[in-house]
């Protein structure tokens, strides 16, 4: 039996129903189809990047070619000729039951040239709130199903590189809009309405804004993932980002840091529900993140055997007013979370996306933190809504294991919130709130171990 099998059996059979996976497939490492069509690079990457002599090669048009021409249930295989081992690519579409295939040691980059990625003329690479995104994806998964992108190597967006005619990053251009403005960059991955979607082995690099979005389908695997962005440059770099009426994803064996948050479940219209996160590691990052948007639901969501090691927030749920909606049943089983500033970071007053207040106020409820271990100090946020939107929590196992002697302090915010303390107790214990109420008593038990848990990225 595959480890991740067994370990679901297992997590049944001492859990019960209430911690097993949500995902309703029947969900198995996938395997990589036969070969349709194999190309050869023609690029040599210099230390990581295109050489400017290069800048213009694009290889858009044979690989699209391959990609319409092949078969379902094959792969267009990219594919080093010796020296040369990389690809530079504009905008690229999956087509129906076709996989595109990066071999080991080959990276597939996006062209840093504006023009090749815009909508319409001039829409692309700049400060904008003019409707739309202004830019295609590098890769995008249009209302096909089967379609995936798999192999040991690179898919990488350059998302520090200057634009050419622009002389500024997709990175400068995010900082730039900080005052309220939008970046008009791409995206690598856009996947709409494309039921069983896989990811296999590949490795994400230096996306200009969100790495993967996944929308409006049934059916998503991530398995053995790598998503490797620098933390404090990249702004809006998401790692992986279900939503907006997506269904029966599982997110499994990855490896995932970037600029934002690792994982956010949007769950905008249509919301976002049966969602397994599993056997994974997170290092810098926003953490494991529902929201902010939360107008269309979020439910039945499980994560487990997770290690947060140095992110921003660790176990994040974000609303607010003018995007809230409904989260419930969700469990986080067996994480372990050292050194992040926010390790829990539940609240109803998210306000980097709009004002706090608004006519569409978000519930949190039926949350359960189940055998969780949090160590390096930071701020603890159970903060609801307010009295009618409230954030009810189960704490059953959670445990600060450096509470006695922390290196760094504990804070805490308890606003409009229901604390309960399940069988496995807690040791965390919370100061009065405003309109929040505790049921049970904090306990000195055991803490789930996290030795051994924590553990390198894996090397490309």
């Amino acid at each position: 039996m595959h480890r991740f099998t067994a370990a679901l059996v297992l997590l049944a059979a001492i859990s019960g129903p209430a911690l097993s996976a949500q995902d309703t497939r029947n969900v198995a490492e996938p395997v990589i189809p036969p070969t349709c069509r194999k190309l050869e690079a023609q690029i040599t990457e210099v230390n990581n990047a295109i050489a400017p002599a290069d800048e213009s090669k694009l290889d858009t048009g044979r690989i699209q070619q391959s990609l319409d021409h092949c078969g379902k249930g094959r792969a267009v295989e990219l594919a080093a000729a010796g020296a040369p081992n990389a690809f530079l690519s504009g905008p690229l579409q999956l087509r129906e039951g076709v996989t595109l295939l990066i071999d080991k040691g080959v990276t597939l980059y996006e062209s840093v040239d504006p023009k090749v990625l815009e909508t319409s003329p001039g829409s692309c690479g700049l400060v904008s709130n003019s409707p739309g995104r202004g830019c295609k994806p590098l890769i995008s998964v249009d209302h096909v199903s089967g379609a995936a992108i798999m192999g040991d190597g690179v898919i990488d967006g350059r998302g520090g590189v200057k634009m050419l005619g622009v002389g500024k990053s997709a990175w400068d251009l995010a900082e730039e809009a900080r005052p309220g403005g939008g970046q008009k960059v791409s995206r690598l991955v856009v996947a709409d309405h494309a039921d069983n979607f896989i990811l296999y082995r590949i490795t994400f690099r230096n996306s200009p804004n969100f790495h993967v979005v996944y929308n409006g389908g049934n059916g998503f695997t991530v398995w053995g993932v790598k998503i490797d962005t620098p933390q404090h440059l990249a702004r809006n770099t998401d790692g992986i980002d279900p939503g907006a009426g997506a269904k029966n994803i599982t997110i499994t064996h990855s490896f995932l840091r970037e600029g934002d948050d690792n994982v956010a479940i949007k769950g905008g219209p249509g919301g976002v529900t049966n969602m397994t996160v599993s056997h994974n590691h997170f290092y810098w990052g926003h953490g494991m993140s529902i929201g902010s948007e939360t107008n269309g639901g979020v439910s039945k969501i499980r994560v487990t055997d997770l290690t947060l090691d140095g992110p921003d927030s660790g176990i994040r749920i974000k609303s607010m007013g003018t995007r809230g909606g409904l989260v419930q049943d969700v469990v986080y089983d067996d994480v372990c979370i050292r050194n992040s500033p926010r390790p829990i970071d539940i609240t109803a007053a998210y306000a980097a996306n709009g004002p706090v207040k608004g006519p569409s106020p978000p519930t949190f409820r039926n949350i359960t933190l189940h055998n969780v271990s949090v160590s390096g100090g930071g701020k603890i946020l159970f903060d609801g809504y307010d009295h009618e939107h409230r954030a009810q929590v189960t704490l059953d196992g959670v445990y600060l294991t450096d509470a006695a002697h922390p290196a760094k302090p504990y804070t805490y915010q308890f606003d409009n919130a229901d604390l309960t303390y399940g069988p496995g107790g807690s040791n965390i214990e919370l100061p009065k709130g405003e309109d929040a109420t505790v049921t049970g008593k904090p306990s000195n038990d055991k803490a789930t171990s996290c030795d051994g848990r924590f553990v390198p990225f894996p090397q490309q």
